[in-house]
């Protein structure tokens, strides 16, 4: 299984970019984030291009899965919007310059001082979660002699067939106004009342890494019923935010939809239904995030310690672990590794890859077919890309990896290894405690 712009080189490692990431680990140590910047641009053309036969539309990177001042830059060149979720994400877009125009700002629970920096900032969208934000943003709004433009985000009760963590589309969810009761059209009701307040549209999202994507068809015609029912109440949805949720590979078991027929299922049925209705087709917005950086993402390991439980188990320890992918002990995330350095050998050994930190439940791969291992090999752990940097946490006080970005044979640091220094740079003694007797 290979991903992006993979390839074995002349010398029979691991290569990414046209970068050997036997060098790369090297060069900036490890373990190691490595982003395939091509695998992105590639795949972000691919969704333009998937969307062409739409009047209107938008692709938004939902910058939750990897964030960074480098990767807002990738975005903004590709011409993507761009998707926040917090006061701390909408940082980090607004010191890279990032168009504000084009930044949809997110969150069940926006805080007065994250709402009131959006407005100040000019962010092209806020999605209204529920109306308590939708009271303060009107007010703020006033406070600021402002227009704020808005989404309504709408739970339209479909259930993913995904984890159950990551369903968001279902009636109960932290997330958005549901349906049912017409709870929802009361909202666009409220909505219009408000001053200062400009609804575009409407948003919803049935979860994420998904597979099946006939969801999908169900959630626009539940969304676009709903259109209709707006109108009938004099209120226009010229928007309508469809979220995002497609499936990568993680494993050679998982077989995910591509890119391209998943845009066009998404064109075709909202044509489909805009037509049934005899409705103006509004802007069809979208928000990957897993899917344009997931697989474009590598994370490299060195292993250190191996133990052999004779009958039982075979474990491959490596220095990183749950602190910079959380995913396996949270949702039971299953990965698939390549030994960079022997990439050729046959995969006849099996090993559990056992991370670092003191925690018997820190695993990266159970029970995984890999070459024979040794101390010092370096351990590629594809589709990374997405929520592993930006889920990653100093447990244990292990300091945070670098991450580089490769492309066309050149390397480039993302963002730097943390230091020990940075682990305690935040941290006080107070004065109390500086005094020889205390208790």
């Amino acid at each position: 299984m290979r991903t992006g712009t993979m390839d074995i080189n002349a010398e029979g490692h691991l290569e990414i970019g046209g970068c050997d990431t036997i060098r790369l680990a090297k060069e900036y140590g490890t373990p190691l984030y490595i982003l395939d910047e091509e695998a992105v641009v590639q795949n972000s053309r691919e969704y333009l291009q998937s969307l062409q036969r739409l009047p209107r539309s938008q692709v938004v990177y939902a910058g939750k899965a990897f964030l960074t001042l480098g990767m807002c830059r990738i975005v903004d060149k590709l011409g993507l919007g761009l998707d926040v979720v917090s006061g701390g994400e909408l940082y980090t877009a607004l010191q890279a310059e990032f168009p504000a125009e084009r930044i949809y700002f997110h969150g069940n629970n926006k805080s007065l001082f994250e709402l009131e920096s959006a407005i100040q900032a000019g962010v092209g969208r806020i999605v209204v979660d529920n109306r308590y934000e939708l009271e303060l943003l009107s007010q703020l709004a006033i406070k600021h002699h402002t227009q704020v433009s808005v989404l309504l985000r709408v739970t339209p009760g479909v259930e993913a067939h995904t984890h159950t963590y990551i369903q968001t589309g279902q009636e109960d969810s932290k997330f958005g106004v549901g349906l049912a009761n017409d709870a929802a059209l009361a909202m666009l009701k409220c909505i219009k009342a408000l001053p200062n307040i400009d609804l575009k549209g409407v948003h919803c999202h049935i979860g994420s890494q998904i597979f099946d994507i006939s969801c999908f068809k169900i959630a626009i015609d539940l969304m676009f019923d709903f259109i209709v029912q707006a109108a009938h109440h004099g209120i226009v949805v010229d928007e309508l935010d469809l979220g995002g949720g497609l499936g990568i590979r993680y494993t050679e078991a998982d077989d995910p939809v591509s890119i391209t027929k998943f845009g066009h299922l998404l064109t075709e049925t909202v044509l489909t239904a805009c037509q049934q209705r005899s409705l103006t087709v509004p802007k069809i917005i979208i928000e990957p995030g897993r899917s344009l950086v997931g697989e474009a993402g590598t994370t490299i390991y060195e292993v250190g310690a191996i133990k052999d439980i004779p009958g039982i188990r075979k474990y491959a320890s490596v220095d990183g672990g749950m602190g910079d992918n959380p995913r396996v002990a949270l949702y039971q995330a299953q990965y698939h590794a390549i030994v960079a350095n022997k990439p050729n050998e046959t995969a006849d050994f099996v090993y559990t890859i056992a991370g670092k930190c003191c925690e018997s439940g820190d695993m990266l791969i159970h029970d995984g077919k890999l070459p024979f291992l040794e101390p010092g090999d370096i351990l590629a752990i594809l589709s990374t890309g997405a929520y592993n940097y930006s889920m990653a946490s100093n447990y244990n006080l292990i300091p945070r990896l670098a991450v580089v970005t490769v492309y066309k044979g050149e390397s480039e640091l993302l963002v730097e290894r943390e230091s020990y220094a940075d682990l305690v740079r935040l941290q006080k003694i107070p004065d109390r405690l500086c005094k020889k007797s205390v208790y």
